[in-house]
Protein backbone atom coordinates (compact mmCIF):
# COMPACT_ATOMS: atom_id res chain seq x y z
CA UNK A 1 0.00 0.00 0.00
CA UNK A 2 1.39 3.38 -1.02
CA UNK A 3 1.81 5.81 1.85
CA UNK A 4 -0.76 8.58 2.19
CA UNK A 5 0.76 11.87 1.10
CA UNK A 6 0.30 15.15 2.96
CA UNK A 7 0.20 18.60 1.38
CA UNK A 8 0.85 20.86 4.36
CA UNK A 9 3.00 20.06 7.41
CA UNK A 10 1.51 19.86 10.87
CA UNK A 11 3.43 21.15 13.88
CA UNK A 12 4.87 18.36 16.03
CA UNK A 13 5.68 19.21 19.66
CA UNK A 14 7.66 16.50 21.43
CA UNK A 15 7.48 16.21 25.22
CA UNK A 16 8.84 14.64 28.38
CA UNK A 17 9.40 11.41 30.26
CA UNK A 18 7.28 8.32 29.51
CA UNK A 19 5.02 10.10 27.06
CA UNK A 20 8.11 11.04 25.04
CA UNK A 21 8.98 7.33 24.82
CA UNK A 22 5.42 6.50 23.74
CA UNK A 23 5.52 9.35 21.21
CA UNK A 24 8.33 7.66 19.26
CA UNK A 25 6.66 4.24 19.49
CA UNK A 26 3.40 5.67 18.13
CA UNK A 27 5.15 7.40 15.23
CA UNK A 28 7.23 4.31 14.37
CA UNK A 29 4.37 1.79 14.61
CA UNK A 30 1.17 3.68 13.78
CA UNK A 31 2.01 6.78 11.73
CA UNK A 32 5.10 6.64 9.50
CA UNK A 33 4.51 3.10 8.13
CA UNK A 34 1.29 4.38 6.55
CA UNK A 35 1.73 8.13 6.06
CA UNK A 36 4.42 10.16 4.32
CA UNK A 37 4.48 12.41 7.38
CA UNK A 38 5.20 16.09 6.93
CA UNK A 39 5.79 17.81 10.24
CA UNK A 40 7.70 20.78 11.59
CA UNK A 41 9.35 19.41 14.73
CA UNK A 42 9.81 21.27 18.02
CA UNK A 43 11.41 19.69 21.07
CA UNK A 44 9.40 20.86 24.07
CA UNK A 45 11.26 18.54 26.42
CA UNK A 46 12.15 20.36 29.63
CA UNK A 47 15.90 20.33 29.03
CA UNK A 48 15.61 21.97 25.63
CA UNK A 49 13.07 24.48 26.87
CA UNK A 50 15.63 25.43 29.51
CA UNK A 51 18.43 25.65 26.93
CA UNK A 52 16.38 28.02 24.76
CA UNK A 53 15.00 30.04 27.69
CA UNK A 54 11.58 28.67 26.67
CA UNK A 55 11.83 30.31 23.24
CA UNK A 56 11.11 26.94 21.63
CA UNK A 57 7.63 26.96 23.18
CA UNK A 58 6.89 30.35 21.67
CA UNK A 59 8.29 29.24 18.32
CA UNK A 60 6.07 26.14 18.35
CA UNK A 61 2.98 28.25 19.04
CA UNK A 62 3.86 30.68 16.26
CA UNK A 63 4.38 27.76 13.86
CA UNK A 64 0.89 26.52 14.77
CA UNK A 65 -0.47 29.90 13.72
CA UNK A 66 1.38 29.48 10.41
CA UNK A 67 0.31 25.90 9.60
CA UNK A 68 -3.01 25.75 11.46
CA UNK A 69 -2.69 22.28 13.02
CA UNK A 70 -0.43 20.96 15.79
CA UNK A 71 -0.04 17.76 17.77
CA UNK A 72 1.57 17.97 21.20
CA UNK A 73 3.08 15.43 23.57
CA UNK A 74 2.64 15.83 27.34
CA UNK A 75 5.21 18.12 28.95
CA UNK A 76 6.52 18.91 32.44
CA UNK A 77 5.51 22.13 34.16
CA UNK A 78 8.40 22.41 36.63
CA UNK A 79 8.00 22.95 40.36
CA UNK A 80 10.86 23.52 42.82
CA UNK A 81 11.72 19.81 42.89
CA UNK A 82 11.92 19.69 39.09
CA UNK A 83 14.16 22.75 38.99
CA UNK A 84 16.61 20.91 41.23
CA UNK A 85 16.22 17.56 39.45
CA UNK A 86 16.90 19.01 35.99
CA UNK A 87 19.26 21.81 37.08
CA UNK A 88 17.05 24.43 35.45
CA UNK A 89 17.85 28.12 35.14
CA UNK A 90 14.43 29.01 36.53
CA UNK A 91 10.95 27.61 37.19
CA UNK A 92 9.56 27.93 33.66
CA UNK A 93 5.84 28.46 33.20
CA UNK A 94 3.45 25.85 31.87
CA UNK A 95 4.13 25.33 28.14
CA UNK A 96 0.43 24.63 27.68
CA UNK A 97 -0.40 27.97 29.28
CA UNK A 98 2.09 29.77 27.03
CA UNK A 99 0.78 28.10 23.87
CA UNK A 100 -2.86 28.70 24.80
CA UNK A 101 -2.21 32.36 25.51
CA UNK A 102 -0.62 32.81 22.07
CA UNK A 103 -3.27 30.86 20.16
CA UNK A 104 -6.23 32.22 22.20
CA UNK A 105 -8.67 29.36 22.13
CA UNK A 106 -10.79 26.91 24.06
CA UNK A 107 -9.74 23.41 25.11
CA UNK A 108 -12.41 20.76 24.49
CA UNK A 109 -11.88 17.44 26.29
CA UNK A 110 -14.12 14.42 25.74
CA UNK A 111 -13.90 10.91 27.25
CA UNK A 112 -13.18 8.05 24.85
CA UNK A 113 -15.99 5.54 25.33
CA UNK A 114 -14.96 1.88 25.16
CA UNK A 115 -17.09 -1.19 25.85
CA UNK A 116 -16.05 -2.77 29.13
CA UNK A 117 -14.77 0.47 30.68
CA UNK A 118 -17.80 1.66 32.63
CA UNK A 119 -18.09 5.15 34.18
CA UNK A 120 -17.74 5.26 37.97
CA UNK A 121 -20.89 7.39 38.04
CA UNK A 122 -23.47 4.83 36.97
CA UNK A 123 -26.02 7.31 35.62
CA UNK A 124 -23.55 8.64 33.02
CA UNK A 125 -24.65 7.11 29.73
CA UNK A 126 -23.08 9.61 27.31
CA UNK A 127 -19.77 11.52 27.22
CA UNK A 128 -19.49 14.87 29.00
CA UNK A 129 -17.25 17.30 27.12
CA UNK A 130 -15.30 19.86 29.14
CA UNK A 131 -14.78 23.21 27.39
CA UNK A 132 -11.90 24.89 29.19
CA UNK A 133 -11.07 28.54 28.71
CA UNK A 134 -7.44 28.62 27.65
CA UNK A 135 -6.32 32.03 28.85
CA UNK A 136 -5.64 33.87 32.09
CA UNK A 137 -6.58 33.09 35.69
CA UNK A 138 -3.78 31.49 37.73
CA UNK A 139 -1.95 30.41 34.55
CA UNK A 140 -1.02 34.02 33.80
CA UNK A 141 -0.83 35.22 37.38
CA UNK A 142 1.68 37.33 39.27
CA UNK A 143 2.48 36.45 42.86
CA UNK A 144 4.29 37.97 45.78
CA UNK A 145 5.50 36.70 49.13
CA UNK A 146 4.60 39.26 51.78
CA UNK A 147 7.35 39.33 54.44
CA UNK A 148 5.52 41.30 57.13
CA UNK A 149 2.99 44.02 57.98
CA UNK A 150 1.91 46.30 55.15
CA UNK A 151 -0.80 47.07 52.61
CA UNK A 152 -1.29 45.43 49.20
CA UNK A 153 -3.34 47.28 46.59
CA UNK A 154 -4.65 46.77 43.08
CA UNK A 155 -3.81 49.88 41.06
CA UNK A 156 -5.17 50.75 37.62
CA UNK A 157 -3.43 53.62 35.79
CA UNK A 158 -5.34 54.53 32.59
CA UNK A 159 -3.20 54.97 29.48
CA UNK A 160 -4.90 58.29 28.76
CA UNK A 161 -3.65 59.73 32.04
CA UNK A 162 -7.10 60.08 33.59
CA UNK A 163 -7.91 59.26 37.21
CA UNK A 164 -6.08 56.38 38.84
CA UNK A 165 -8.13 53.66 40.57
CA UNK A 166 -7.03 51.82 43.72
CA UNK A 167 -8.51 48.93 45.65
CA UNK A 168 -7.04 47.50 48.83
CA UNK A 169 -6.41 43.78 48.56
CA UNK A 170 -5.46 43.30 52.20
CA UNK A 171 -3.88 45.06 55.15
CA UNK A 172 -1.33 42.51 56.28
CA UNK A 173 -0.52 42.34 59.97
CA UNK A 174 2.06 39.64 59.38
CA UNK A 175 3.63 37.49 56.68
CA UNK A 176 1.51 36.02 53.88
CA UNK A 177 1.13 35.67 50.13
CA UNK A 178 -0.75 37.60 47.45
CA UNK A 179 -1.74 36.77 43.89
CA UNK A 180 -3.00 38.83 40.99
CA UNK A 181 -4.92 37.32 38.06
CA UNK A 182 -6.44 38.87 34.99
CA UNK A 183 -8.52 38.14 31.92
CA UNK A 184 -9.53 39.96 28.75
CA UNK A 185 -12.96 40.72 27.31
CA UNK A 186 -11.67 39.67 23.89
CA UNK A 187 -10.50 36.29 25.19
CA UNK A 188 -13.71 35.63 27.12
CA UNK A 189 -15.69 36.56 24.01
CA UNK A 190 -13.63 34.12 21.91
CA UNK A 191 -14.20 31.46 24.56
CA UNK A 192 -17.95 31.99 24.53
CA UNK A 193 -18.15 31.96 20.74
CA UNK A 194 -16.08 28.76 20.51
CA UNK A 195 -18.39 27.07 23.02
CA UNK A 196 -21.60 28.12 21.27
CA UNK A 197 -20.26 27.08 17.85
CA UNK A 198 -18.97 23.74 19.18
CA UNK A 199 -22.34 23.02 20.81
CA UNK A 200 -24.11 23.71 17.52
CA UNK A 201 -21.67 21.51 15.61
CA UNK A 202 -22.17 18.67 18.10
CA UNK A 203 -25.90 19.39 18.61
CA UNK A 204 -25.40 19.13 22.36
CA UNK A 205 -26.61 21.32 25.24
CA UNK A 206 -24.12 23.82 26.62
CA UNK A 207 -23.65 24.53 30.32
CA UNK A 208 -21.52 27.36 31.69
CA UNK A 209 -20.61 27.67 35.36
CA UNK A 210 -18.63 30.17 37.43
CA UNK A 211 -18.89 31.71 40.92
CA UNK A 212 -20.41 35.12 40.19
CA UNK A 213 -22.10 35.33 43.61
CA UNK A 214 -18.65 35.59 45.22
CA UNK A 215 -16.57 37.02 42.39
CA UNK A 216 -18.99 39.81 41.57
CA UNK A 217 -16.76 41.51 38.99
CA UNK A 218 -14.31 38.92 37.61
CA UNK A 219 -16.57 35.86 37.31
CA UNK A 220 -19.64 37.99 36.65
CA UNK A 221 -17.94 39.37 33.55
CA UNK A 222 -17.77 35.83 32.13
CA UNK A 223 -21.45 35.28 32.90
CA UNK A 224 -22.49 38.57 31.27
CA UNK A 225 -20.49 38.01 28.07
CA UNK A 226 -21.90 34.50 27.63
CA UNK A 227 -25.46 35.67 28.21
CA UNK A 228 -25.21 38.73 25.97
CA UNK A 229 -23.77 36.68 23.12
CA UNK A 230 -26.35 33.93 23.54
CA UNK A 231 -29.27 36.39 23.55
CA UNK A 232 -28.04 38.39 20.55
CA UNK A 233 -26.57 35.68 18.31
CA UNK A 234 -27.36 32.13 19.37
CA UNK A 235 -30.78 31.86 21.04
CA UNK A 236 -32.62 31.24 17.77
CA UNK A 237 -29.89 28.94 16.42
CA UNK A 238 -29.98 26.82 19.57
CA UNK A 239 -33.78 26.64 19.43
CA UNK A 240 -33.66 25.50 15.80
CA UNK A 241 -31.06 22.85 16.68
CA UNK A 242 -33.15 21.62 19.61
CA UNK A 243 -30.47 22.35 22.20
CA UNK A 244 -30.28 24.68 25.21
CA UNK A 245 -27.82 26.99 26.97
CA UNK A 246 -27.80 26.80 30.75
CA UNK A 247 -25.92 28.89 33.35
CA UNK A 248 -25.43 27.94 36.97
CA UNK A 249 -22.89 28.30 39.79
CA UNK A 250 -19.86 26.02 39.62
CA UNK A 251 -20.75 24.14 42.81
CA UNK A 252 -24.33 23.63 41.62
CA UNK A 253 -23.01 22.39 38.27
CA UNK A 254 -20.90 19.75 40.02
CA UNK A 255 -23.91 18.54 42.00
CA UNK A 256 -26.13 18.42 38.89
CA UNK A 257 -23.53 16.61 36.80
CA UNK A 258 -23.23 13.79 39.32
CA UNK A 259 -26.92 13.00 38.72
CA UNK A 260 -27.05 13.61 34.95
CA UNK A 261 -26.79 11.10 32.12
CA UNK A 262 -24.20 13.20 30.25
CA UNK A 263 -24.32 14.10 26.58
CA UNK A 264 -23.60 17.83 26.93
CA UNK A 265 -20.75 20.37 26.92
CA UNK A 266 -19.66 21.90 30.21
CA UNK A 267 -17.87 25.24 29.78
CA UNK A 268 -15.50 26.16 32.60
CA UNK A 269 -13.01 28.88 33.41
CA UNK A 270 -9.35 27.92 33.03
CA UNK A 271 -8.63 26.48 36.49
CA UNK A 272 -12.07 24.90 36.90
CA UNK A 273 -11.66 23.19 33.54
CA UNK A 274 -8.19 21.93 34.45
CA UNK A 275 -9.49 20.26 37.61
CA UNK A 276 -12.85 19.05 36.32
CA UNK A 277 -11.45 17.51 33.13
CA UNK A 278 -9.18 15.25 35.20
CA UNK A 279 -12.10 14.34 37.46
CA UNK A 280 -14.29 13.46 34.49
CA UNK A 281 -11.59 11.52 32.66
CA UNK A 282 -10.84 9.44 35.74
CA UNK A 283 -14.54 8.88 36.44
CA UNK A 284 -15.10 7.74 32.85
CA UNK A 285 -12.31 5.21 33.19
CA UNK A 286 -8.78 6.54 32.90
CA UNK A 287 -6.80 9.75 32.60
CA UNK A 288 -5.38 8.29 29.40
CA UNK A 289 -8.83 7.85 27.85
CA UNK A 290 -9.69 11.45 27.00
CA UNK A 291 -9.28 13.51 23.84
CA UNK A 292 -8.12 17.11 24.06
CA UNK A 293 -8.09 19.80 21.39
CA UNK A 294 -7.45 23.53 21.59
CA UNK A 295 -9.77 25.31 19.14
CA UNK A 296 -8.93 28.91 18.35
CA UNK A 297 -11.49 31.26 16.77
CA UNK A 298 -8.64 32.30 14.46
CA UNK A 299 -8.60 28.85 12.84
CA UNK A 300 -5.82 27.10 14.77
CA UNK A 301 -6.09 23.58 16.22
CA UNK A 302 -3.75 21.96 18.71
CA UNK A 303 -4.33 18.30 19.68
CA UNK A 304 -2.77 16.81 22.81
CA UNK A 305 -3.15 14.17 25.48
CA UNK A 306 -5.09 15.39 28.50
CA UNK A 307 -2.76 13.72 31.02
CA UNK A 308 0.76 14.28 32.31
CA UNK A 309 4.13 12.72 31.53
CA UNK A 310 3.65 9.51 33.61
CA UNK A 311 6.74 10.16 35.72
CA UNK A 312 6.53 6.95 37.79
CA UNK A 313 6.52 4.74 34.70
CA UNK A 314 9.42 6.71 33.22
CA UNK A 315 11.62 6.02 36.24
CA UNK A 316 10.76 2.32 35.88
CA UNK A 317 11.64 2.51 32.18
CA UNK A 318 15.02 4.07 32.97
CA UNK A 319 15.77 1.13 35.28
CA UNK A 320 14.99 -1.28 32.46
CA UNK A 321 11.77 -2.43 34.10
CA UNK A 322 8.66 -3.24 32.08
CA UNK A 323 5.90 -0.63 31.93
CA UNK A 324 2.28 -0.91 30.86
CA UNK A 325 1.48 2.70 30.03
CA UNK A 326 -1.78 3.66 28.35
CA UNK A 327 -1.07 5.50 25.09
CA UNK A 328 -4.68 5.92 23.89
CA UNK A 329 -4.99 9.69 24.50
CA UNK A 330 -1.69 10.33 22.71
CA UNK A 331 -2.77 8.14 19.78
CA UNK A 332 -6.03 10.09 19.57
CA UNK A 333 -4.05 13.34 19.61
CA UNK A 334 -2.26 12.17 16.47
CA UNK A 335 -5.47 10.93 14.83
CA UNK A 336 -7.24 14.20 15.63
CA UNK A 337 -4.44 16.30 14.14
CA UNK A 338 -4.18 14.12 11.04
CA UNK A 339 -7.96 14.22 10.52
CA UNK A 340 -8.04 18.01 10.81
CA UNK A 341 -5.07 18.30 8.43
CA UNK A 342 -6.96 16.08 6.01
CA UNK A 343 -10.12 18.19 6.34
CA UNK A 344 -8.30 21.48 5.78
CA UNK A 345 -6.24 20.15 2.85
CA UNK A 346 -9.09 18.10 1.29
CA UNK A 347 -7.31 14.75 1.68
CA UNK A 348 -10.10 12.24 2.41
CA UNK A 349 -7.60 9.38 2.65
CA UNK A 350 -5.98 11.09 5.62
CA UNK A 351 -9.35 11.53 7.36
CA UNK A 352 -10.20 7.89 6.69
CA UNK A 353 -6.84 6.80 8.13
CA UNK A 354 -7.51 8.80 11.32
CA UNK A 355 -10.93 7.16 11.68
CA UNK A 356 -9.45 3.70 11.23
CA UNK A 357 -6.60 4.38 13.67
CA UNK A 358 -9.10 5.35 16.36
CA UNK A 359 -11.34 2.38 15.65
CA UNK A 360 -8.34 0.02 15.66
CA UNK A 361 -7.39 1.36 19.09
CA UNK A 362 -10.92 0.88 20.46
CA UNK A 363 -11.28 -2.58 18.88
CA UNK A 364 -7.96 -3.69 20.38
CA UNK A 365 -9.19 -2.82 23.86
CA UNK A 366 -12.64 -4.33 23.31
CA UNK A 367 -10.98 -7.57 22.14
CA UNK A 368 -9.44 -7.85 25.62
CA UNK A 369 -5.94 -6.54 24.86
CA UNK A 370 -5.14 -3.54 27.03
CA UNK A 371 -2.72 -1.82 29.39
CA UNK A 372 -2.61 -2.40 33.13
CA UNK A 373 -4.67 0.62 34.12
CA UNK A 374 -7.60 -0.67 32.05
CA UNK A 375 -7.18 -4.29 33.18
CA UNK A 376 -7.85 -3.12 36.74
CA UNK A 377 -11.18 -1.49 35.89
CA UNK A 378 -12.61 -3.40 32.91
CA UNK A 379 -15.75 -5.49 33.15
CA UNK A 380 -14.60 -7.65 30.21
CA UNK A 381 -13.59 -11.23 30.93
CA UNK A 382 -10.40 -13.07 29.92
CA UNK A 383 -8.44 -9.89 29.25
CA UNK A 384 -4.72 -9.78 28.55
CA UNK A 385 -2.42 -7.17 30.06
CA UNK A 386 0.08 -5.87 27.52
CA UNK A 387 3.17 -3.79 28.17
CA UNK A 388 3.56 -0.34 26.61
CA UNK A 389 5.14 -1.53 23.38
CA UNK A 390 2.98 -4.65 22.99
CA UNK A 391 -0.21 -2.57 23.21
CA UNK A 392 0.90 -0.25 20.41
CA UNK A 393 2.01 -3.25 18.33
CA UNK A 394 -1.40 -4.88 18.83
CA UNK A 395 -3.05 -1.70 17.55
CA UNK A 396 -0.67 -1.76 14.57
CA UNK A 397 -1.85 -5.26 13.63
CA UNK A 398 -5.51 -4.27 13.94
CA UNK A 399 -4.89 -1.08 11.93
CA UNK A 400 -3.24 -3.09 9.15
CA UNK A 401 -6.29 -5.34 8.96
CA UNK A 402 -8.59 -2.35 8.61
CA UNK A 403 -6.43 -0.61 6.00
CA UNK A 404 -5.79 -3.65 3.83
CA UNK A 405 -9.14 -5.40 4.04
CA UNK A 406 -10.94 -5.67 0.71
Amino acid sequence: MEKIRMKTPLVEMDGDEMTRILWKMIKDELITPFIDLKSEYYDLGLKYRDETNDQVTIDAAEATKKYGVAVKCATITPNAARVEEYGLKKMWKSPNGTIRAILDGTVFRTPIIVKGIEPVVKCWKKPITIARHAYGDVYRNVEMRIPGPGKVELVYTPADGSGEQRVTVHDFEGAGVVQGTHNLDDSITSFARSCFEYALARKEDLWFASKDTISKTYDHRFKDIFQEMYDSEYAEKFKAAGITYFYTLIDDAVARIMKSEGGFIWACKNYDGDVMSDMLSSAFGSLAMMTSVLVSPHGYYEYEAAHGTVQRHYYKYLKGEETSTNSVATIFAWSGALRKRGELDSIPELCDFADKLEQATIDTIESGKMTGDLVRITTLKNVKKLNSEEFIQAIHMELERKLYEV
